[in-house]
């Protein structure tokens, strides 16, 4: 099933699945500022680098512009770029409906799975004044970034749900194609995920109601 932002749809799930930026966290002006930065050191177009770099980890953003660059340059300047996207608060809002979502997932079981490090994404959330998920999978948790379904996965073992059994949030093209390839059904939020083909898209969180069902499960309506 594919939806768009407006058809109603109902979905149900054993856990939910979420990433940050772009979907709960609006962190695009830092992520601009950094990357175009980045961008103009290396000889590259803003605008293309703008393209690719929502969903990936840094390192592995680099290595797909830049094919023929050593693996350990990229890592250093991922090093470096975190530290400056952690000092860079300016401008990071929640996405809209994101505290009220977050809110009512509060007791249910859920999950943050980020591209983001620890320190970044503990940052972000607070910037956003977001509450933290008890259970999160950041840089650290994954040896291979988005597209990669591996944060997915861990997720869903440690949360004890199998993945046909969990809803990922997502607004990027790396993190949607992620958890579908790690067998979950896809909830795109934001002006970029429609083009990508989640199972429902949505403009952003106020289109979204959590609902605890009577069986445990949590039931997502969608409007």
């Amino acid at each position: 099933m594919t939806a768009t932002a407006a058809a109603a749809a109902t979905l149900t799930a054993r856990a939910l699945l979420l990433d940050m930026d772009g979907t709960i966290v609006n962190s695009d002006a830092v992520v601009e500022r950094c990357w175009r930065r980045w961008a103009a050191a290396q000889g590259l177009d803003g605008d293309a680098v703008m393209e690719v770099v929502h969903g990936r980890q840094g390192y592995a953003t680099m290595a797909l512009l830049l094919p023929d660059r050593p693996m350990e340059l990229n890592h250093e300047d991922n090093r470096r770029m975190l530290a400056e996207e952690t000092a860079d608060v300016d401008g990071v809002v929640p996405v809209p409906g994101a505290p009220a979502f977050l809110a009512a997932l509060a007791g249910l079981p859920h999950a943050l799975v980020t591209s983001a490090d620890r320190t970044l994404s503990r940052t972000r959330m607070e910037a956003a004044g977001l509450p933290l998920p008890e259970l999160r999978i950041t840089a650290e948790s994954v040896s291979a970034s988005k597209p990669d379904p591996e944060g997915f996965l861990k997720a869903a073992a440690e949360l004890g749900f199998a993945p046909a059994d969990c809803v990922v949030f997502e607004d990027s093209e790396a993190g949607i194609a992620a958890g579908r390839a790690a067998g979950m059904r896809v909830v795109g939020v934001g002006p970029r995920a429609a083009a990508h083909g989640p199972d429902v898209a949505v403009p952003d969180l106020t289109a979204v109601a959590v609902e605890a069902g009577p069986d445990g499960r949590i039931v997502l309506k969608i409007s």
